[in-house]
Order: structure tokens, then C-alpha cells, then sequence
């Protein structure tokens, strides 16, 4: 059994004004770092390997919480969110009217225009899931663990996942040798101070 800690990213100034963030490389505001360099990953987690997002906002807080040169995985980067990036959902709603209800009851299957569903984004995961040579630290991304919270809770996100995210969190998942996921323990605190 191979325990994966998912760790999404630090604050960037996209994330303060609830803007949809995907693949632009926006980097870490002020608060953000300020935050990370109150955390520190746990000591039960020494030894894992590290997998990290290749965008810098990742990159930049797996350094912040010690996490040292690591191999970058294109599996764990961010959801793309096509022509919707930049905008919030309320902005979406403004836009699309009665329609985004019908769009957002989509669930997994809800693509934006040019963009990427949450069923496409487990599906370039369970490959990465499969081939984890042990324990691992993910630093990621919202959209990953959302899919990766899918998986493990057998979640078509048409409703609200009945367990509470702490997003500045870590959250343990185990996945056992016919590839099955489960959450271990979430919202594991990561602040040191």
C-alpha cells in the first residue's frame, strides 16, 4: 500500500479574487508566502519522495515546505480551464445565466470551452497513481485534488462531498495494489508555528 500526502499550492493573487486559475503560470502573492514559511511538512512524512505540478506557483511552495530539487510531474498540473480562465464563477454566471446550472449539473463531465473536464484530469492521474514507486508528497493543485477526491470518495460532483477541505491543508490518501484510493486522514494541519 503506497500513502500519497496532497498538498495544493500556495496563495497566489488569482486565488484572493476567486478568479478561475488553470494552466497560467500566475506566482505566489505576498500572503501566500507569508503562509508557507509558518508551515512545514510533518515529521511522519519524512522519506517520502516528492512529485511536484510544473507550474512555478508549485514549484515555489514544494521549496517553501523544504521540498528540495523533485522530479516534476505533468499528471499533477492544474485543471485547464480553457476560455473560462481569468473569470469567476460568479462572472460565469452573470454570463451564461439559467444555463451554467445545467452546465455545472455536468459534475465530472462539466468542460469549459477548450478546456478540461474533472473526468480528463483523473484520467491523465491514474496512470501517475499506478506507477508511484512508494509514499509520495503531491504538490498540486485544487482541480487534481478535487479529482483525486472523486476517486477516493466515489464522488460524481453533482452535490457537495460530504467531508470539509481545508485547502491550506495536506490530505492523506492510501492506494492499495488493484489501485484503489482512500482517504486516510484530511486536513492534516501543516502550520509549524
Amino acid at each position: 500500500m503506497k500513502r500519497i500526502l496532497f498538498i495544493r499550492h500556495g496563495k497566489t493573487q488569482w486565488n484572493l479574487e476567486k478568479k478561475l486559475q488553470g494552466r497560467r503560470d500566475i506566482p505566489l502573492c505576498e500572503e501566500g508566502i507569508e503562509l508557507l514559511q509558518k508551515c512545514a511538512i510533518p515529521k511522519e512524512f519524512n522519506g517520502y519522495a516528492w512529485s511536484i505540478s510544473p507550474l512555478g506557483r508549485a514549484q515555489e511552495t514544494a521549496q517553501l515546505l523544504g521540498g528540495g530539487p523533485a522530479p516534476l510531474e505533468p499528471a499533477l498540473i492544474e485543471m485547464d480551464w480553457g476560455k473560462w480562465e481569468g473569470q469567476t464563477i460568479k462572472e460565469l454566471r452573470q454570463v451564461y445565466g439559467p444555463e451554467m446550472s445545467v452546465i455545472e449539473a455536468r459534475g465530472r463531465h462539466m468542460t469549459p470551452p477548450e478546456g478540461e473536464s474533472p473526468a480528463m484530469v483523473i484520467a491523465r492521474l491514474k496512470p501517475w497513481l499506478a506507477n508511484l514507486a512508494g509514499h509520495t508528497i503531491a504538490v498540486t493543485h485544487k482541480g487534481v485534488i478535487r479529482a483525486i477526491q472523486s476517486l477516493a470518495y466515489n464522488w460524481d460532483m453533482t452535490d457537495k462531498l460530504p467531508v470539509e477541505f481545508n485547502w491550506s491543508a495536506g490530505h492523506l490518501f492510501t492506494l492499495d495494489e488493484a489501485g484503489t484510493l482512500r482517504p486516510e486522514h484530511v486536513n492534516i494541519n501543516l502550520e509549524s508555528e
